[in-house]
């Protein structure tokens, strides 16, 4: 659709047009600074405020992912879930300012990153037109950016360790995650660190973000142990969540903030090249988002009987993980092929998992991690320049660091604090035990 704006001052435009033309142009004359300042500063402000909606997208996936969740759990466990999601979020956010960042993005000898605190200056004018457009947006916006990557991460084992960890062991582990194991693993990548210097290529974060996460959350899933009365006898017993309607509708915030997710990640619009990437990473995103929800709903009504909600969801989820990786290179079909192929995969993780008396209530574990190494994988086969070798290597290197940090924090706080709430306290449920609040209070009252 082309929008037509109505401007009182309609010389505005053919001084503009008259700006572009000496630019191109390129004249000898003392104006031919001010015009390429001016562009300059045109396409910096433009790109700017593109990393910043996309930012703002993304932070909403933190309501997507609330309302995921508290739909997938049961009500008596609501109230404390949604805390957990906007406690983890403003806990990331102070954290990657305090130090996160600075490790992500600082100094360092490509295997152990410089270690200093707080955000420096932003970009000044005269630093902006030095690099003659090569800086193309604030600094600023870029940590916006950023830290909203890093609460995404910490909100997948929100999803994994629900219904029975303490709030507060959560958000201790959330404040060593989101300051320190979370950017070490970044700078090794997007910092440009050795993993990038192997070659490893990690789009938008398959690896960085939900590889990372759910690595942390099968830590803390291994420790804490399952749900009572959910493997009974050497039998599997479902639980089934309290709100599909909810649930649903996180998926539907997570698909939406997935477009700032992978479509900010190419970082720049302002020109004819990088607006078309951006348009395809778009159309690549909510193709492989389509596919992979068809095909998990595909092969649960094979394998069930019946269709199921809760695989299609995951389904969704796991196509938009696979494609987080690389969404530009391929076509929109061979994009979709990718997300068909994480949907199966996501259900017959799922299956896998709980079969292996693993507890992930939402299924962060098949989602992110599993998923999340399919689409790291399929980078080689998407991308010219992707080495099947290089992706194998980050996978095991990011699954080493995060698990096994993340083991012994979680085992850290298991003998300082305890990070499984009581027997009785899981039976009461979580909302009444840690929050003294209900979310349903009126189907509750005798």
């Amino acid at each position: 659709m082309k929008l037509k704006m109505k401007m009182k001052n309609r010389t505005y435009w053919g001084g503009a047009a008259l700006l572009a033309s000496l630019a191109i142009a390129g004249p000898a004359c003392a104006e031919e600074v001010s015009v390429g300042d001016t562009l300059i500063n045109l396409a910096y402000a433009l790109d700017t405020f593109y990393f910043l909606m996309s930012g703002a997208l993304v932070m909403w996936m933190a309501a997507g992912f609330a309302m995921l969740e508290a739909g997938l759990v049961r009500s008596k466990n609501t109230v404390e879930i949604l805390l957990k999601n906007i406690a983890l979020y403003s806990v990331a956010c102070i954290m990657y300012m305090l130090v996160g960042y600075n490790i992500m993005y600082g100094d360092g000898n490509g295997v152990i990153p410089a270690l200093s605190f707080l955000l420096g200056a932003d970009n000044t004018a005269a630093d902006v037109l030095k690099s003659g457009g090569e800086t193309y947006y604030s600094s600023m916006a870029d940590f916006f950016f950023q830290v909203v990557f890093v609460a995404t991460a910490m909100s997948i084992v929100s999803g994994a360790v629900a219904e029975r960890m303490k709030l507060w062991a959560f958000l201790a582990f959330a404040i060593v995650m989101t300051g320190f194991i979370y950017p070490v693993q970044g700078y090794w990548k997007w910092g440009g660190g050795f993993l990038d210097g192997l070659g490893f290529l990690d789009f938008a974060g398959s690896g960085v973000v939900h590889l990372c996460g759910a690595s942390a959350a099968l830590a803390g899933v291994l420790l804490l142990g399952p749900r009572k009365g959910k493997y009974v006898n050497g039998k599997i017993f479902a639980i089934p969540g309290a709100n599909l309607p909810l649930a649903t509708l996180g998926t539907f915030i997570l698909w939406l903030g997935w477009f700032g997710f992978n479509g900010g990640s190419e970082l720049k619009i302002s020109n004819i090249e990088e607006a078309n990437a951006v348009s395809m990473v778009f159309v690549n995103t909510n193709a492989a988002a389509a596919g992979g929800l068809v095909a998990a709903l595909a092969l649960a009504r094979a394998w069930f009987g019946k269709a199921d909600l809760t695989m299609a969801l995951n389904g969704a989820l796991a196509g938009l993980v696979a494609i987080t990786a690389e969404p530009l290179t391929p076509s929109p079909l061979v994009a979709t092929m990718v997300g068909v192929v994480g949907g199966l995969i996501v259900v017959a993780a799922i299956i896998f998992i709980d079969k292996a008396k693993i507890d992930d209530p939402v299924g962060a574990l098949s989602v992110h991690g599993v998923v999340g190494m399919w689409g790291l994988i399929a980078v080689a086969f998407t991308n010219p320049e992707g080495s099947l070798m290089a992706q194998l290597i980050g996978i095991g290197v990011i699954f080493a660091w995060v698990f096994g940090t993340s083991f012994v924090v979680w085992m850290i706080l298991k003998a300082t604090m305890g990070i499984r709430v009581s027997e009785e306290e899981e039976l009461e449920g979580c909302d009444v035990a840690d929050c003294g609040l209900a979310a349903y209070p009126e189907f509750t009252k005798d």
